[in-house]
């Protein structure tokens, strides 16, 4: 589990032991799908999730960066997790999401494919990254298992890196 993920965990702790409320060293995570694949980042990390509305395309930036749209005066780039994650490239749908993310004053917009809901997962319930994701290069901050299903862990922080 990466530095900033554990920071985010007891920022969450620390908030509802001060409301009350008994965490039981839980997560709190928020999932999304991308192609197959279910995804999740940490509620505390998401400014805003929206409906698609239109952008601006920008030129000479990577095939995943989409273009840019103003939020309340803002002006943040969209990327679309599809692209990035070498999938190919969609429609949108009724299902559609922007998700906003922000890390400190880093802040981007996400094309998702669907939301799937709010997720509270166990610390001992998260393992860490595959073997062969292992390393700060990787987005994959850990592997949540809940039920009879697995949830990648996204890192914010390397979702929001700027690579264009």
């Amino acid at each position: 589990m990466s530095d900033k993920l554990k920071q985010i965990i007891d920022k969450q702790s620390a908030q509802q032991n001060n409301t009350g409320i008994i965490t039981d060293n839980v997560v709190q995570l928020v999932g999304f799908v991308i192609g197959e694949e279910e995804y999740a980042i940490p509620i505390l990390a998401i400014q805003e999730i929206i409906k698609p509305f239109p952008w601006t395309r920008v030129p000479q930036v990577p095939k995943h960066v989409v273009g840019v749209f103003n939020m309340r005066g803002a002006v943040i780039p969209l990327i679309d997790l599809r692209i990035k994650f070498g999938l190919t490239p969609k429609k949108h749908t009724d299902e559609t999401r922007f998700i906003v993310m922000r890390d400190g004053h880093d802040i981007a917009g996400f094309v998702i494919d669907r939301l799937t809901m709010a997720i509270r997962i166990k610390k001992s319930d998260i393992g860490p990254a595959p073997d062969t994701m292992n390393g700060d290069d990787t987005a994959i901050d850990g592997v949540g298992k809940q039920e009879d299903r697995i949830i990648t862990i996204l890192k914010v922080n390397k979702l929001l890196e700027r690579d264009f």
